[in-house]
């Protein structure tokens, strides 16, 4: 890959991960039973508030992981056991963020069920279980083709 490729997308990571904390500290204050709160109130009384951040870690874990993927691409280390251990912990990562979802979805419809309205939020759980899913999967089949790709180069290697 081109070196120019690389930064853009590094910089397109950095900027979805502050786009992405920028709405977690932001979207509280939109609530409509945070309307009259303090910041203190808002921050340090809701529980649910306390679990979003908590399995938001894996997510920038994640990202974080995908930045260095591209910093082995740019200095041609692609091919080596680090990368593969990056793309492991982007699939373990995606599997963590699932199951957080999984308790938020599970939250939904015993606590708020009764009280309000779910199913915007049991949709936006769907597509962000989905889109994990999909995180997952994708980074299963790349860490095993790079992989075997790094078997096949050392087998090679020997016999050379």
């Amino acid at each position: 890959m081109k070196k120019g490729s690389i930064i853009f997308l590094q910089i397109v990571i950095a900027l979805i991960g502050i786009g992405v904390l920028a709405a977690l500290l932001w979207e509280p204050h939109l609530e409509g039973r945070n309307a009259q709160a303090t910041l203190f109130e808002i921050y340090f009384k809701d529980p649910f508030l306390a679990y979003v951040y908590l399995a938001s870690i894996s997510f920038f874990v994640a990202l974080y992981q995908a930045f260095k993927i591209l910093g082995y691409a740019g200095q041609n280390k692609v091919f080596s056991q680090a990368a593969v251990k990056a793309l492991r912990t982007i699939k373990y990562c995606a599997m963590i963020l699932i199951a957080f979802i999984m308790g938020a979805e599970i939250h939904s419809f015993i606590v708020v069920r009764g009280h309000d309205d779910v199913a915007g939020s049991v949709m936006m759980g769907f597509f962000l279980m989905l889109s994990s899913a999909i995180v997952a999967a994708t980074a299963t089949v790349f860490q095993k083709l790079l992989q075997r790709t790094i078997e096949l180069k050392s087998e090679n290697e020997l016999t050379v």
